[in-house]
């Protein structure tokens, strides 16, 4: 399930703007802000570096954190950041703010398994990731780390739809009219299947 959870601490931000947020990342901080839950957004400071640990550490973008604020202690899960094009240094994050019972919509990685045991891959098959990561809605405290999809009983031009992959209790694809293709078994060049024998 989720990745365990940490804490970031923070300060309130008395001022917003491209100044100000130049003159933050010059103190070894970075500019963040705290929303949803129908409730006011809030501008928050915090330490570059343990943001830019959590966010190089993988998982970032499904892990439920808390950050620590003015006396008040608030559960989040970042909806989106921002790097420096040239740099690629952590400029910005966005916090969701997670009431009780929170849906969140997130896109979970595909981790592929069985490929020793596919039948079309001992035949020269190549896996063809159709999709790395899927988008799901779940309960903000059971966000997957991943969904595996397993291969073992592919064959050469076969394809494993979401249907096929095993998802935890609760979570659910935000595609929900068709059901989508995540991997494939592709043919080898030259590649021909038999002809079956006509009766």
């Amino acid at each position: 399930m989720s990745r365990q959870s940490y804490e970031l601490q923070a300060s309130v931000r008395d001022r917003v703007g491209k100044g100000a947020a130049r003159l933050l990342r010059r103190t070894g901080n970075i500019p963040a802000v705290i929303y949803g839950d129908k409730k006011p957004p809030i501008a928050i400071a915090i330490d570059y570096r343990e943001a830019d640990k959590r966010l190089r550490a993988g998982g970032f973008m499904t892990t439920v954190a808390t950050i620590a604020v003015g006396g008040e202690k608030i559960l989040v899960i970042p909806k989106d950041y921002h790097l420096d094009p040239v740099k690629d240094s952590l400029t910005h994050i966005d916090f969701l703010r997670i009431g009780a019972g929170s849906k969140v919509t997130v896109w979970v990685p595909v981790h592929i398994v069985g490929q020793d045991k596919s039948p079309g891959i001992k035949r020269g098959g190549a896996i063809n990731v159709v999709r790395h990561e899927i988008e799901f809605e779940c309960q903000a405290d059971q966000i997957p780390e991943h969904v595996v999809a397993d291969v073992s009983a592919l064959e050469i031009n076969d394809s494993l739809h979401i249907s096929g992959v095993q998802l935890p209790e609760g979570v659910k694809p935000v595609i929900q009219d068709r059901d989508f293709t995540v991997v494939t078994i592709a043919a080898p060049a030259g590649f021909d299947e038999p002809a079956t024998a006509s009766a």
